[in-house]
């Protein structure tokens, strides 16, 4: 999705692919299949690059200092990227920064989780600190049986583990900020997003009725995580609104790199998030965060009933003719992402239907009918 961006401003995008079969590999003229954990095929696909960037976390973080003591540009650095690969480092960071931060502890053992649940109260949430995402490495304990049953050969994977106190809170939010090497940094609108089983379902931008001041903080927390750790390019804080406590939000995860919950932005914003990013790696002035419209929609689509999507397309853009498709080009599988929707408000849509309008394409395409 950043090919398209990449394009448009004359830049010259190569992947290292996982595998002969992902779908850089057909959006990018240049993209040699390589092993992101072999640091001889990342010195080889770095060479002559300007930067060096990424569209997930799990590059290993001595191969990026390796690479930055050969001269290569890797934007987020390590020491920035190292809060989004590692939970445990994350919450001590939002910790030190006087940012609100859910209770948590690091855990070792099932007494440990025991010991925290009993003063914090139950139920918690167990997490993986390396390697989660979409709910995967994240474990729902309403006592100290569940503890027992599920920690156990969570410890043999991963010690110590992530312990938090399940919140109480009344939606998800996202806040969307990209950053340059040099210090300038813009913030888009606070979004609300959706979860189904885990996943991202739904993203509402800006927020819908979200107090004035929550947003002002939300914003001003995002930026601040991002200049005092040293982010570069776009980084997305997933928080959760809690009304009644602290300053009506708690800082959930962060992402270093353009967000399923910033895909509202590629139809739905003044700039979208994958040129924004390309700017900001490139140390490049921003462009403007502005919603193009007074409600934005984006909603993902999952492999569903239909194994080919392309057939329902005739339909679904029939359906709904402002509504813009993105197809990532995987293949169908039962609860994977493979693509989403947006869906710009007309002037005086209410919020309700332009999420149906996205609903009906979205439906459509992963259902075929």
């Amino acid at each position: 999705m950043m090919a398209p961006a990449a394009v448009a401003l004359g830049f010259h995008l190569h992947v290292l692919a996982e595998a002969p079969d992902v779908s850089a590999v057909d959006a990018v003229a240049n993209a040699p299949v390589g092993d992101y954990r072999d640091l001889q095929t990342l010195r080889e696909f770095a060479r002559g690059v300007d930067v060096l960037t990424f569209d997930h976390e799990h590059v290993p973080g001595e191969h990026l200092q390796a690479l930055i003591a050969e001269g290569v540009n890797v934007q987020p650095r390590p020491d920035a990227l190292i809060n989004a690969q590692d939970k445990l480092v994350m919450r001590a960071a939002i910790e030190r920064l006087g940012l609100p931060n859910p209770a948590w502890a690091a855990v070792a053992s099932v007494a440990d989780i025991t010991a925290f649940g009993d003063a914090t109260g139950w139920p918690v949430v167990l997490k993986m600190p390396r390697g989660g995402y979409d709910g995967k490495g994240v474990a729902f304990l309403r006592n100290a049986g569940d503890a027992a049953e599920f920690a156990g050969s969570w410890f043999e994977a991963m010690t110590p583990l992530l312990v938090e106190e399940a919140v109480d809170f009344s939606r998800e939010l996202s806040a969307l900020v990209a950053r340059t090497p040099s210090g300038a940094a813009k913030a888009w609108p606070v979004a609300e997003s959706r979860q189904v089983a885990g996943v991202c379902d739904e993203v509402i931008a800006p927020a819908p009725g979200l107090p004035p001041e929550v947003e002002a903080a939300a914003e001003a927390a995002a930026l601040k995580i991002a200049a005092e750790l040293g982010v570069t390019g776009v980084m997305a804080a997933e928080l959760f609104e809690t009304p009644g406590r602290g300053p009506g939000y708690l800082i959930n995860e962060l992402a270093m790199r353009p967000h399923n919950t910033g895909h509202w932005t590629m139809d739905g914003a003044v700039t979208g998030q994958f040129e924004q990013h390309l700017r900001a790696v490139l140390d490049l002035p921003l462009g403007a965060t502005g919603a193009l419209g007074d409600v934005v929609v984006m909603k993902n689509f999952l492999g569903g009933a239909n194994q080919d999507p392309f057939s329902a397309y005739h339909k679904a853009l029939a359906a709904e003719p402002t509504v813009k498709v993105h197809s990532y080009g995987k293949s169908v599988r039962p609860g994977r992402k493979i693509g989403h929707v947006n869906v710009i408000g007309s002037r005086g849509d209410d919020v309700a239907a332009v999420r149906a309008r996205a609903a009906t394409v979205a439906n459509i395409i992963r259902d075929g009918q």
